[in-house]
């Protein structure tokens, strides 16, 4: 009997209304997140990677509109609970999030460990409800619980570091601290939303090493946003790639990167230094999601488009033989399903 995935996204579709029409932000986002797995969600600015990450979470602008589909944690539609449901259903080892930038992520006159007792306040310390009062126990506990994931995520001198101001932390051990915010409730899946762009190489390889271990050793999940296929490479154990919101290609990382199938994730892989010889990018623009092309949404910027591509929007199918779906109608005789 095959496992349930941990989390599933089915045919996610939203929409805001604008003065110049509604803008279809994503359309037919479908992907799958195994137990223990970490899933990378690629694509260039504007693609949509944001608002799924926001839509997972519920923290969308209320003008934004879920017109179909189903985010499926554990088997349970967050789309169809009620806001304190879906809160309850997210917090307290269930989701947490890192965000993209350590230097905006924190409030700069509190001090670090206000900021992060804060967060296992909100989300619960393991083993106990979340919301509990701010009792002279509860700051003990999570003092105690927060030294030991600094040392976990490799902050110099844990101890302290609690009782400084974020100004006084570098932007690797800033991105160290949101990684301890993100585990101390021991959640069972981690959104990480371009988690390692503000940094160095250098650091960031470090971040992605001290996630997959930390990952590993909680036996967490993962979501792992991003534009770099560099990265995806290190971290990822599956990618799904996106193009004005729509999944156009998922599969194995190793199999995406080494042979992709739709002629955009071709071109977004050249793009990346360690496969262009020099200067890479792709023509054109991502289209406004207030009037995107018929068929195939990327058929505008594609150097193999046919008459057909604008005929219809190509499912993703399963090629033949393979954990590999794409969605181009170039592919279809080889695994239409």
């Amino acid at each position: 009997m095959t496992e349930t995935p941990i989390l599933s996204v089915r045919n996610l579709k939203i929409s805001v209304p604008t003065d110049e029409g509604r803008a279809q932000i994503l359309d037919h986002v479908d992907f799958d997140l195994a137990h223990g797995q970490v899933l990378g969600i690629a694509g260039e600015s504007g693609c949509g990677k944001s608002t799924l990450m926001k839509t997972i979470l519920g923290i969308l602008p209320r003008q934004a509109v879920v017109d179909d589909g189903q985010i499926l944690f554990e088997g349970d539609d967050l789309l169809s609970m009620s806001v304190p449901e879906r809160r309850k259903r997210i917090r307290g080892g269930g989701i947490s999030f890192i965000p993209q930038d350590p230097f905006l992520a924190f409030n700069p006159v509190f001090k670090v460990g206000k900021q992060l007792t804060e967060v296992l306040r909100w989300n619960g310390l393991p083993g106990e409800e979340p919301g509990a009062a701010l009792t002279a126990s509860f700051r003990r506990k999570a003092r105690e619980q927060l030294v030991e994931l600094l040392r976990a995520v490799q902050v110099p001198d844990a101890e302290n570091a609690l009782d400084r101001y974020p100004h006084q932390f570098s932007g690797g051990q800033r991105q160290r601290l949101l990684i301890a915010a993100a585990l101390a409730s021991k959640p069972k899946l981690i959104l990480a939303d371009e988690p390692t762009t503000a940094l160095d190489v250098t650091t960031q390889m470090q971040i992605l090493k001290i996630l997959r271990d930390l990952m590993q050793e909680n036996d967490a999940s993962m979501l792992f946003v991003t534009h770099d296929f560099g990265v995806i490479a290190q971290i990822c154990d599956r990618v799904s790639v996106m193009y004005s919101g729509q999944t156009i290609e998922t599969g194995p990382t190793a199999s995406i990167i080494d042979a992709p199938l739709h002629p955009y994730t071709q071109r977004l892989i050249g793009c990346h230094p360690e496969k262009s010889e020099g200067i890479a990018g792709i023509p054109g623009q991502v289209p406004s999601p207030l009037a995107p092309p018929p068929g195939c949404r990327f058929g505008p910027r594609c150097d193999s488009f046919r008459e057909k591509c604008a005929l219809r929007r190509p499912p993703l199918n399963f090629m033949d033989g393979e954990d590999h779906r794409v969605a181009c109608v170039l592919r279809e005789k080889e695994g239409a399903q």
